[in-house]
């Protein structure tokens, strides 16, 4: 029998009493993909910290080659050919794609000076073993998220890896450029690259890896290999509870109409836009990379300006550009990237809500503080956010929780329509069902919910219809109970 790349044996970590990782244990093979599974703290970060070196275990053993590692560190975890590609990919933005790559490469052998020839040479070699073509002298600041991940990859490999621990590399990726990534695992895996790889995505994590562990609550409950599991039962084991996906409810056939785009068009972005959305209706809105779906979230609320076109909200029209204005007018926004464009990240949980309302409790130039932490609390426990304090950084908090708390921070301004892009980006599989969940909740009340998402599970599961944009225009307008996963994916690609 071989010896396993990497054996993890009894791991235990805790932090100020609070168990992270409790006896959890199992093996990774050369050219093995292994899935590791689990909802927000559940441990997964941890377990690669320890990996990496950056964390030491309390108790356990970890074995590299079958060698025992006593004193594991970031540069012994690094000389065994570990590698982590983390979502921020850790790359530097003002050098090239081949300096990138080779940076690591060339801080190993100690070289002092560079060598433009060598650093080239190396890139390119490590481009070729991937089977990919990236001009070398591009500033990665100029790449897509694909492409950088990419960089990361080779990265990784010029130093030799043997395991490469990729943390959510789906998250930002399209559709297509998802296949892409997933082509590229399996040709690592024929070169004996080993992978450990972390996703919310579960459809993808079971195409690609031979083995799947499970996390929950620190303890390894489920291990096996990806063929014994399917998405029902790994969510069953990572959340404790089944979690299924549901048709929305039928949307009340005289529901009136709500709000309405007439011919809304932007120069290089979207064009000739026509939409109605009724009271209580939520409308999905689909498109691969540059179909435009992210560009007309946007111009809903104000973020760009379309060149022609209206906008009209229970009657009145919305003036278009002007976010201040869109909001004032009853629409609310919750962008993709939350933690740039959603959160003030150093701030509490309670000041990040209560940011949306300050206007409404400022009485002659004071504001009413007592009343505004208070609405804020009722908002963040209607919401179900899961914090230690409302004074806690919302840094602090699970993706799930931090969507919420941008979620609430909306709907204290009491707004008719909203519009969520990407509401489930990078969430785990139980925070991802309670977020459709209320959804689900503010269509009964009777708002307007419009979805931005290439999440088809998530989009068949929330919306009474979905809208499919290709090329800037609107091709189909489709009920979502007359189709199905895979017809919905061919319409988008086709």
């Amino acid at each position: 029998m071989s010896v396993p790349l990497v054996a993890l044996n009894g791991v235990t970590k805790t932090y100020s009493g609070i168990t992270a990782l409790d006896d959890v244990g199992f093996d990774i093979g050369r050219g093995e993909a292994v899935c590791l599974a689990g909802e927000n703290g559940s441990g997964k970060s941890t377990l690669i910290k320890i990996l990496a070196g950056v964390e030491k275990p309390d108790r356990g053993r970890i074995a590299f080659d079958g060698a025992q590692q006593s004193a594991l560190n970031p540069r012994a975890s690094a000389a065994a050919g570990i590698k982590v590609i983390f979502q921020d990919f850790s790359l530097f933005p003002n050098l090239s794609v081949a300096e990138n790559i080779a940076f690591s490469a060339e801080l190993g052998e100690g070289v002092t000076l560079f060598r433009k020839r060598h650093v080239r040479d190396i890139a390119a070699r490590t481009l070729a073993r991937i089977g990919v073509d990236m001009p070398l002298d591009a500033p990665v600041e100029t790449l897509s998220v694909a492409h950088k991940q990419l960089v990361a990859i080779c990265r990784a490999l010029a130093t030799d890896a043997k395991l490469i621990i990729m943390d959510e590399p789906t998250t930002a990726l399209t559709e297509k450029e998802v296949r892409a990534l997933l082509a590229i695992i399996r040709r690592l895996k024929a070169d004996g690259v080993a992978v450990l790889f972390v996703s919310h995505k579960l459809a993808e994590v079971l195409e690609v890896c031979e083995k799947v562990v499970v996390l929950r609550n620190g303890r390894k409950v489920a291990e096996g290999m990806a063929s014994e599991f399917d998405a029902a039962a790994l969510t069953r084991h990572m959340t404790g509870r089944d979690v299924a996906l549901r048709a929305p409810a039928a949307l009340d056939a005289s529901a009136p109409v709500l709000f309405e785009v007439a011919s809304l068009s932007k120069a290089g972005a979207f064009d000739n836009v026509n939409f109605q959305l009724r009271r209580g209706e939520v409308l999905g809105i689909s498109g691969l990379l540059g179909s435009g779906r992210t560009a007309l979230a946007k111009a809903l609320f104000g973020l760009v300006a379309p060149d022609s076109g209206t906008l009209t909200l229970g009657g009145l029209k919305v003036p278009l550009g002007d976010p201040l204005k869109a909001a004032a007018a009853g629409i609310g926004y919750v962008p993709e990237d939350r933690l740039t464009e959603g959160l003030f990240l150093l701030q509490s949980i309670g000041r990040n809500v209560a940011v949306g309302r300050v206007d409404a409790h400022s009485i002659t130039g004071l504001l009413a503080r007592a009343a505004l932490w208070a609405e804020s609390a009722d908002w963040l426990n209607r919401l179900r956010v899961k914090a230690s304090s409302i004074e806690a950084p919302v840094r602090s908090l699970s993706g799930g929780n931090q969507q919420r708390v941008v979620l609430a921070r909306w709907l204290a301004r009491g707004p008719q329509v909203l519009v969520l892009n990407g509401p489930s980006v990078g969430v785990d599989v139980g925070s991802k069902a309670e977020i459709h969940e209320i959804i689900a909740d503010l269509s009964r009340q009777g708002l307007g919910v419009i979805v931005i998402s290439d999440d088809l599970p998530e989009l068949l599961s929330t919306c009474h219809r979905i809208l499919v944009m290709r090329a800037g225009r609107i091709t189909d307008d489709i009920p979502a109970g007359s189709t199905s996963e895979t017809e919905l994916a061919h319409r988008l690609a086709s």
